[in-house]
């Protein structure tokens, strides 16, 4: 019986412990992804450097611009104005 009660205890740990390391592995943190973009053009003295979003976003036509100012916007790769930007434009160090 002490067999048995034990071997249930080691199976629900394992359990739980296999469900939280999955949970941490799919985990994209927001600001990894960009759910909305810039419509309008963003003057290029205002980005100070790109990003790509996170290979897990749901979207990955979108980059993370880093503005002046500490402030971030996204962008669509696509637009115009921004493959403009990106021939002169550096990526963001981590």
């Amino acid at each position: 019986m002490k067999f048995i009660a034990v071997a249930l205890v080691c199976l629900l740990l394992a359990g739980v412990w296999l469900q939280d390391a999955d949970s941490k592995s799919m985990h994209v943190s927001s600001s990894n992804c960009c759910f909305t973009f810039m419509k309008k053009k963003i003057s290029q003295e205002k980005i100070r450097c790109y990003r790509n979003t996170s290979s897990t976003c749901p979207y990955g036509d979108r980059l993370i611009l880093q503005l002046r100012g500490g402030r971030q916007s996204c962008a669509l790769k696509t637009d115009r104005w921004v493959q403009e930007y990106l021939k002169s434009m550096k990526t963001c160090l981590l």
